[in-house]
Parts: structure tokens; C-alpha cells; sequence
């Protein structure tokens, strides 16, 4: 009979339980975890925890056994909140884009977090304070039926045929009190100088304040707002309030900034608001009270004090990434920021100030240290991060005026041989005879190109070191001095075979304007790859290396790719189309739902403004060339990462464009950063690209929402171009730069 017991105990060891799939998920980013550290722990590949996560599969011993154990004690430490009970009269929600939210509910001042009925027991009843007990039930209200109160009607401007619905964000649904309330709230002011703050999810705040720093107080104590760490070893996010310029008038601030006050980009320190901060004992950080001010006392313990504002009426949400989301009603803004914060992080500052701060946040510098023999612990580097203290670049890659160029001449300008220059395409050449004869020209775009080529890519997390005459080492990240003129595009390997082509007609992969090299340059580890790939030997001559490295970025690039995927799969355009359904879900998108078009302009801003921060160049300051800039003090001022994911992202365009090439005969018209143009006889991507039975060419282009792949950008005709170059006399104006509408502009739309 104990064998039996036996076999039973071991029947269910072996199927252990586990939470469904979408618990699963919930559960690992609550934690702040990566796919890839589950992957790791458990001694599997990624793919298995995303279909783990999704549901597909099932963990098999004896991983299933350590993955419930992981489980298991997550949710110990984020229990699921349950549902709340619906009221049975409950109003209806508040028009929006945002659809599927409940409707905004107004709460007292005093209130503390959402009150719903509840018909279990009360185990936390004995806790309540006479203040709490003494409160009256609260209002509960649209968020249009506050008399008085400055928004505009937030009637649904979407086709009514698809209505694009915003999935819940992950972070938003973790169950930490702290954050009932979400990671932001809009305060807006009714004309009576009653105040509110509309939270995500449609709630509706009642703010007793009188002044900045007692908003700041009430925001800390009882508003319930933040956002839980996205690494194990980091910080949960500050609270952000974001004033309406009703808001800003009733708390004594400016509507909008005078022109000395934009230019200095903040309001000057004796200012009647910044004087009641001082009084409160508040402090201001070095950027002073801007457009995104943050306000803080310094960290007691392990408690943190400190609020952030975004003003938008002072340009603080640039129109160029948040299309006209400072002219929201409040709820409607609420939403769409809290979609952006609960998909990428609650916005820091501009797009490329949070796109920098989600790779520190994702990569804390330091972590605890495990109890010594005392039983206490310390702060220590956390590794895989760069760390707390900033790095000297190599000379290669330092910028003009860096203080490491100070003994260059006056007015000495570096060539490629003594300074890297890895930059995105832009080229352009004149159209052939055969070209001349097609009819249109056909504009490619690839997704989040940047972000693509940030994953996977191995960077240095230390300094470099000098090597002279080195053996190249592909997987070795730096910067390498080496000649790659013999590299002949004409006869190049395409995979494992060799494939002649017309390289006249091919721009060259190691200059941003397609030029072949003449003699040795500075090139990323990337760059000098590619070379290897195609088929030639590589010799240095020098090189600056960086012998401790990781995949710094991988999970950025996640955290991003899963923002895009998730607002793009809103607007109705999902991953896994055929390439037909995929135009056609991609044509309109935008006009499905603005307010999320908004959120995905502004992951696509996070990602080319975060990379461009690695490398940022001072901004005024009274700087003098071969002084320090503020930027130099940071750890993540890198300029050796963004050359090495720019130099990877032009390969991978580069790898495309002779793949395609030597299986079609169809070479570039032009290029700009990730766009390439192809004169075709149709107007579609499908007219030209090779598809069979549904499959793209290997390693071509690929018609897909996915980052690394492409969609369309826009169609112009052949004499449309050839009349712009005319009319400009220049042959080879880019003319990818106005594929998309063919409005010839001086203006760059970012994309």
C-alpha cells in the first residue's frame, strides 16, 4: 500500500498547480522580472516562458515544480486585488477613447482609496481611525458633472464601425496599496476654486489643497499614487501630477511662461510659489520649477518624498511626440498618459529623458548586498548595470569640444581615422533608364528600427580598454580603427553563398551617406562584423574594447516592443496578419482611435530620444568647448551604446536590402535612416516584394507590426520624383525624406 501513497505523492509533485496564464504574467511584473531571468532560473529559453504566460504550453517537471515555487511567492507578496462590486445604479462611464473604464468616481478629500460594498467580512475594520469612521459615503459622479469644471465634452470622435479599445496595462493591475489610485492624476480647478484630481481608470479626486506645498502633502499622504518598481533591486515611481492651466492659476502659477522664463525653461527662484516651497522646507532639483519640476525632500530611511509635475500648458508635452494631448480634458488626458505609465513607465520629462530613465530603472545601479556576518546589508553594484559612477569615453568616440580633446588644435576637424561617426543612412541616388520606365515609387518603413537593433545587442557596461593591432572579435563590443575600402559590393555573401551585384547601385553599409570608405576609419563592433559576413578579412590596427559587457538593453527593447504591440493590437492591428490584412488594418489606423495613436508616436519618441540622451551634446549652460557638461556626470552618458545600436540598426537594413537585391535585382532609389524607397510598377509593397504561398523572402524584408519589420510608408510616382529633383536641381535629393505624403517640407517628422 505505500507504494501506491507513493505513487500518488509523486503523481501530484508532478503536477504541481498553477495560477492561469494571465496571473502568470501579472505575477513576474509585478516583481519587476524579465522573461529572460525566469528563462535563466528556471534553465529554460525565453520562448517558453512567453508561451508559459500565454497559455500555449504547460511546464513539465521538473521545471513546473520550481516555476509554482516562484509563483507561489510572488503571490504571497502582490495578492490579486478582487473585482469590485458594482453599484446597482452606477452612472455611466465617461465618453472617451479609452472604452471599457469604469465610469470616473468622485471622492472626498479625506478619502483614502476606492470605497465599494462589500458583503464579506471587514478583517481590517479594528484598523479604521475615528477620521475614517466619521467620513459621509462618497459622491459618486461622471467626471462632466462637476458644475463649473474647465474640460471640454469628451464625446467619442471613432468610427463607430471599429472601435479601438485600450487593454489594461499590466502595471496598473499589481495589487500594492500604495498605488490604488494609479501613477498619475490631472488636477484640474471648476471656476468655484474647487479642485480635482482625475486618476486612471476614470476616478475622480476631491484636493483640498490651497497651495503647491500642501498639494505636494495631500499628494504623498492620501492621493494613493505611484507605480511599483519595474527591477527587483529598484524604486517604485514618484507620483506625477499633471496641472491644467486652471489648475496653475488656482495654485498662484503662471498660465503660461514669459519669454525669458521659456528660455530659461523655468520660472526664476523668487517666484511667490518657489518661496512657499522653501518655507515648507521643499526642495526643487537643479532644473528648478519647469515644465516638469520635481519636488522633493531628501530620503529619510527608506522612505522617498518626492512629487513630479508636467505642466502642459508650458510646453511640457512636446507636440511633435503627444500630438495635441495637452488640449485634453482632463480624463481623457488621465487615460492616455496612465496608458503610456502603465505600458512604458510613468513619464520623467520629455520622451527622451523617460526613454533614459527606463534603462536605469530596468538596470538599477545598485542592489542590497546579502546580510554579513553583523546581519546587516549594503549598498553594492548590481550587475548588468553601469553602474553609479560615470565612465570617460575612448577618444574615438568622444564628441567635438569633449574635455579628453582638449589638446587638439583650435580649429582641428577629425577625420574618419580619428573619430567615430556612426550614424543612420541618408542617401539617395539618381534612377536608372529601367527605373525611369515604372511608375511609381514605393516608400518602406521599418518598425521601431532602433529598438530592434538594441536587442540583443552586447554593449560595454565598464571602461574600455586600448588594444593595438588586435584580433577582431565579433562578439567583442568597441570601437575598432580598420580599413574596409577592399570590400567590393559587387561579388559580397548573401547567407552562406556568394551572389554578384550591381554595387554601383548599392549604397555602402559603413558610411551613413553610402560612400565607400577611403582608407582606415573608426567603426562599432557591428559595422566591422558585417564586413566578416560579407565575406572579407578584417585587420585592425587599433582598437578601444570593453572586456566587461551584456545585453544591457534587451530588456528596454522588451518593455518598449511589448508598449508598441499592445497599442498597435488596440488600434486593430495585430501581430500575427497576412501581409494583405496587415495594409489594410494598417491603413487608417490612426483615425480609429487619436488618443491612442498618441501613446504609440510617443513609445516610437521613446526610443530614438533615449538613444540620442546616450550621447547628449550641452544645451547652453555657458559652455566653451573642452569644459565638462552637465550630461558627462551621468552613467548612462554613453556614447560608444548608441553607436554600437545605430551602426547594427543601418546593418540590418543594409542585410535586407542585399538580400532582396540578389533575389529580385531590385536595388534602393534612397534611403533615410529606416525608410527605403523602390521604384515599382504598383503602388503596393505586395507588387514588388517577393511573397510565395504567404512567405517573405528569408531575410528580406517582411510586411509586419513587429519591430525589424516593415509597412508601407507611401507612394509618389516616378514623375512626381523626377520633377522634385528637377525642380530643386538635384539629382539626388532623398527622396525618401517625402515619400509619405510627397509634401516637400524642410521639416523632418521624426519617423
Amino acid at each position: 500500500m505505500s507504494e501506491l501513497f507513493d505513487a500518488v505523492d509523486a503523481l501530484i509533485a508532478g503536477q504541481s498547480p498553477l495560477p492561469p496564464p494571465g496571473e502568470r504574467e501579472r505575477l513576474r511584473k509585478a516583481h519587476g522580472l524579465t522573461q529572460e531571468q525566469v528563462a535563466s532560473a528556471l534553465k529554460v529559453r525565453r520562448p517558453t516562458i512567453v508561451s508559459w504566460e500565454s497559455g500555449k504550453t504547460e511546464p513539465r517537471p521538473p521545471q513546473r515544480e520550481a516555476y509554482a515555487r516562484l509563483l507561489e511567492k510572488l503571490s504571497e507578496l502582490y495578492p490579486a486585488t478582487p473585482a469590485p462590486v458594482p453599484a446597482a445604479a452606477a452612472p455611466s462611464p465617461v465618453s472617451g477613447t479609452f472604452t471599457g473604464s469604469t465610469a470616473p468616481v468622485r471622492r472626498e478629500a479625506g478619502s483614502a482609496g476606492p470605497r465599494t460594498l462589500s458583503t464579506g467580512a471587514a478583517p481590517d475594520a479594528v484598523a479604521m481611525t475615528a477620521e475614517q469612521n466619521n467620513q459621509q459615503p462618497p459622491v459618486v459622479r461622471t467626471a462632466t458633472s462637476h458644475p463649473g469644471v474647465t474640460t471640454r465634452p469628451s464625446a467619442s470622435r471613432h468610427p463607430a464601425a471599429k472601435k479601438a479599445t485600450a487593454r489594461p496595462a499590466a502595471a496598473l493591475a499589481v495589487a500594492d496599496p500604495r498605488f490604488g489610485n494609479g501613477p498619475l492624476a490631472v488636477v484640474d480647478a471648476d471656476t468655484g476654486g474647487q479642485v480635482f484630481a482625475y486618476c486612471v481608470g476614470g476616478l475622480v479626486l476631491d484636493v483640498p489643497a490651497k497651495s503647491i506645498p500642501a498639494l505636494v502633502d495631500w499628494t504623498l499622504r492620501e492621493a494613493k499614487l505611484g507605480a511599483p518598481k519595474l527591477s527587483g533591486p529598484g524604486k517604485s515611481a514618484d507620483p506625477l501630477l499633471v496641472l491644467t492651466e486652471a489648475a496653475c492659476e488656482r495654485f498662484g502659477l503662471p498660465a503660461a511662461l514669459t519669454g525669458e522664463e521659456e528660455l530659461a525653461g523655468r520660472l526664476p527662484e523668487g517666484h511667490k510659489v518657489i518661496k512657499q516651497l522653501v518655507r515648507a522646507e521643499w526642495k526643487l532639483t537643479k532644473r528648478g520649477f519647469g515644465p516638469w519640476a520635481r519636488i522633493y525632500r531628501p530620503v529619510t530611511g527608506s522612505e522617498r518624498a518626492c512629487v513630479q509635475l508636467c505642466i502642459p500648458s508650458w510646453h511640457a508635452l512636446d507636440a511633435r511626440h503627444w500630438g495635441d494631448a495637452a488640449q485634453l480634458p482632463p480624463a481623457e488626458l488621465a487615460r492616455l498618459l496612465g496608458t503610456y505609465a502603465g505600458r512604458v513607465m510613468t513619464p520623467r520629462g520629455s520622451t527622451a529623458v523617460t526613454g533614459l530613465e527606463l534603462m536605469t530603472a530596468l538596470h538599477p545601479p545598485t542592489r542590497a548586498s546579502e546580510p554579513g556576518i553583523d546581519g546587516k546589508r549594503h549598498s553594492e553594484h548590481n550587475p548588468g548595470s553601469l553602474g553609479k559612477d560615470p565612465v570617460d569615453p575612448a577618444p574615438c568616440e568622444a564628441p567635438d569640444g569633449h574635455p579628453l580633446l582638449t589638446d587638439l588644435p583650435r580649429f582641428h576637424v577629425r577625420g574618419p581615422a580619428e573619430k567615430l561617426f556612426e550614424e543612420a543612412y541618408d542617401w539617395a541616388r539618381p534612377l536608372t533608364d529601367c527605373e525611369c520606365t515604372k511608375r511609381h515609387l514605393v516608400g518602406l518603413d521599418v518598425n521601431m528600427a532602433f529598438a530592434a537593433g538594441a536587442n540583443g545587442v552586447p554593449v560595454g557596461l565598464g571602461v574600455p580598454t586600448h588594444v593595438v593591432d588586435p584580433v577582431f572579435d565579433p562578439k567583442l563590443p568597441g570601437s575598432w580603427l580598420v580599413d574596409l575600402s577592399h570590400v567590393d559590393l559587387s561579388r559580397v555573401k548573401a547567407g552562406k553563398e556568394w551572389v554578384e551585384l550591381d554595387g554601383g547601385l548599392l549604397p555602402s553599409p559603413f558610411t551613413p551617406k553610402g560612400e565607400r570608405p577611403e582608407g582606415p576609419a573608426w567603426y562599432a563592433t557591428p559595422t566591422v562584423a558585417y564586413a566578416q559576413e560579407l565575406g572579407y578579412d578584417v585587420a585592425p590596427t587599433e582598437a578601444w574594447v570593453r572586456y566587461e559587457n551584456g545585453r544591457y538593453l534587451d530588456a528596454w527593447y522588451q518593455r518598449l516592443r511589448d508598449a508598441y504591440l499592445a497599442t498597435m493590437a488596440d488600434l486593430g492591428v495585430d501581430a500575427d496578419l497576412a501581409p494583405g490584412d496587415f495594409l489594410t488594418a494598417m491603413d487608417g489606423y490612426k483615425a480609429r482611435d487619436p488618443q491612442l495613436a498618441i501613446v504609440v508616436s510617443a513609445v516610437k519618441a521613446t526610443v530614438k530620444g533615449g538613444l540620442g540622451k546616450l550621447r547628449e551634446r550641452p544645451r547652453g549652460e555657458g559652455w566653451r568647448p573642452g569644459e565638462p557638461w552637465r550630461a558627462l556626470s551621468r552613467p548612462t552618458w554613453r556614447p560608444d551604446i548608441r553607436a554600437a545600436v545605430i551602426s547594427r540598426t543601418r546593418i540590418n537594413l543594409h542585410r535586407k536590402i542585399v538580400k532582396h537585391a540578389a533575389f529580385t535585382g531590385q536595388y534602393p532609389v534612397a534611403i533615410l535612416s529606416d525608410c527605403v524607397v523602390y521604384a515599382a510598377d504598383g503602388e503596393s509593397p505586395l507588387d514588388f516584394l517577393p511573397y510565395r504561398e504567404g512567405k517573405p523572402l528569408p531575410g528580406g524584408f517582411k510586411l509586419g507590426i513587429n519591430p525589424g519589420l516593415v509597412k508601407h510608408e507611401g507612394t509618389q510616382s516616378v514623375l512626381w520624383g523626377e520633377g522634385v529633383r528637377e525642380q530643386f536641381d538635384a539629382p539626388e535629393l532623398n527622396l525618401a525624406r517625402y515619400i509619405k505624403d510627397g509634401q516637400i517640407t524642410s521639416a523632418d517628422s521624426g519617423e
